[in-house]
């Protein structure tokens, strides 16, 4: 089994369009204001974003983006008017993370964790 895509909703899917490109997804397919997709920038991934009326209450999704360069992107991404919610922080998993959320308050996390995203030291064996 092999993850093709994670789509998260949006009432302003345009706002939403602009975000992710910034945050360097490419678009492949519009179907604006109703839908767009993104191919990753590494990966055979995509995620999308879908028009909703009313978005869901609660917690919600976390999104995670591996990124090999945390530090810079977060950088690059403040310079482009991208708001930081948390810096990179090293985190006790073992991972480098950012956080930050979308136009509709998806929660957005930029991290680095090289091996130990599916190596750490605890990972149970088979």
């Amino acid at each position: 089994m092999n993850l093709n895509q994670v789509t998260v909703p949006s009432v302003d899917v345009e706002a939403s369009t602009v975000f992710y490109e910034k945050l360097g997804l490419k678009l492949i397919v519009d179907a604006r204001p109703h839908y767009v997709r993104f191919e990753c920038p590494v990966g055979d991934a995509t995620f999308s974003v879908h028009r909703v009326e009313t978005l869901p209450s609660g917690e919600g999704t976390f999104v995670y983006f591996e990124v090999d360069e945390l530090d810079d992107k977060v950088a690059d991404l403040i310079e482009f008017g991208i708001t930081i919610d948390e810096m990179p922080e090293d985190r006790s998993w073992l991972w480098r993370e950012a956080r930050l959320f979308d136009p509709d308050g998806n929660k957005i996390i930029l991290f680095h964790a090289g091996e130990n995203r599916k190596n750490p030291p605890w990972r149970v064996s088979s």
